[in-house]
């Protein structure tokens, strides 16, 4: 066969017509022309679109059909070498993009992206905080504009190595949370290969394990015996900030449940306060019950218009903890720490009443180390714990009648 001429194209009706080996026009209904390749392999019709015709001149249409119907005695399907042409383009504009995306992508970015997706997974809004603040303060500085494709081992020593043995505890946070958001950008394909910030089989060849460096500091606490004598002189003071203090020791609270009470958690009537899960290091609610020394405190204070806090400080704001730490400076006593008094509170429980160790944990709001025994725990040992205290200010303060 000749092929069609070049009348016969232009006059051809809507339909498929004949050109010979296999090539055929194409007419649609609405005039427009296009090329078609048919052919059969492995049993299978099969038609492969060669172009328009207003883009395909007939002499490279037949030219492409005679190299198609080649290679299909050959074996070899047109159509699925025409697929793989197209995914192996594909893959390799993926490749491209991935790797601009990679150079384009700073673990500043990565950081952020991976503290976001979490964040809805915390139960404290603190963590999230916690994540920017130790990130910003020692590895942005460093790789905080560096593109995470780029993150080395000898980046991740030189964030932790000045702080490895001076910071033990933070320089663990912090390898930890880099060793998390490299995790996650490797998995989203923003990074390839070994994880820089792995301990085990990494790091270790650098810098010595935690617990070999750790320094343990103990927070300076006040003996027991001095205590009432402490406590005569600090209700002699005047200021909500000394008051917060001694509202503080009463309670064996921490410095932050105190300075962050409000209103609305402390039930005057029976004598109890409810410290939401929030606020608590353990991230569990936590009641306290208060004695008449500690109620005697909140007695004397007056409610700010402004501000549901108990203890406001400057401006109706929460005070701040070196507010409290200043009332022990100005008693020339600033070699005690405030946080120092709940380990007077437990010595003297330990040391000179019967009150059961796990009812003085409960009054610390210490976490239950055992699992099993946290499993089958349910109560909070309230009534024991209203003894506790209540011993606890006579110790201070002597029959357990309210102070004005």
């Amino acid at each position: 066969m000749v092929g069609l001429t070049s009348l016969e194209i232009k006059n051809a009706p809507p339909g498929m017509h004949a050109d010979g080996n296999g090539l055929y026009l194409f007419v649609k209904s609405a005039g427009t022309k296009s090329w078609v390749f048919r052919y059969q392999i492995h049993g299978r019709r099969r038609e492969m679109g060669l172009g328009a015709l207003k883009s395909l001149e007939p002499v490279k249409a037949r030219a492409e059909a005679a190299q198609l119907k080649a290679r299909v005695a050959a074996g070899i399907d047109p159509l699925d070498e025409r697929q793989q042409k197209v995914e192996a383009t594909k893959q390799a504009r993926n490749l491209l993009a991935m790797e601009q995306k990679r150079s384009e992508t700073t673990f500043r970015v990565a950081a952020e992206h991976l503290i976001e997706s979490r964040r809805p997974s915390w139960s404290n809004p603190k963590h999230a905080q916690q994540w920017t603040n130790t990130l910003a303060t020692y590895a942005y500085p460093v790789i905080g504009d560096l593109p995470v494709a780029d993150v080395t081992a000898e980046h991740i020593v030189t964030i932790l190595r000045p702080i490895w043995a001076v910071k033990s505890e933070t320089a663990s946070r912090v390898r930890m949370r880099l060793e998390t958001v490299l995790n996650a950008a490797k998995l989203m394909g923003w990074r390839t290969g070994e994880n820089p910030a792995v301990y085990k089989g990494g790091l270790e060849a650098v810098l010595p394990p935690i617990s070999k460096v750790r320094r343990v500091h103990h927070h300076p606490a006040m003996p027991f015996a001095d205590a009432p004598a402490f406590m005569s002189l600090l209700k002699s003071r005047s200021g909500i900030s000394a008051k917060a203090l001694e509202f503080t020791i009463l309670t064996a609270a921490r410095s932050g449940e105190v300075r962050g009470a409000v209103w609305g958690e402390i039930d005057l009537q029976l004598g109890l306060w409810t410290i939401p899960a929030a606020r608590m290091k353990a991230d569990r609610e936590h009641r306290v019950p208060l004695s008449p020394a500690a109620m005697s405190v909140l007695e004397s204070l007056g409610r700010h218009a402004k501000t549901p806090l108990v203890f406001p400080g400057l401006s109706t704001k929460p005070m701040s903890d070196m507010t409290l730490s200043a009332v022990l400076k100005r008693m020339e006593l600033s070699h005690f720490t405030v946080h120092g008094f709940r380990s007077t509170f437990r010595d003297w429980a330990a040391e000179t009443t019967s009150h059961a160790n796990e009812t003085v944990e409960m009054a610390l709001a210490h976490s239950i180390g055992n699992k099993v025994e946290a499993a089958y725990r349910r109560g909070d040992l309230l009534l024991k714990r209203r003894e506790l205290m209540d011993d606890w200010a006579n110790f201070l303060f002597g029959p357990s009648e309210r102070r004005s």
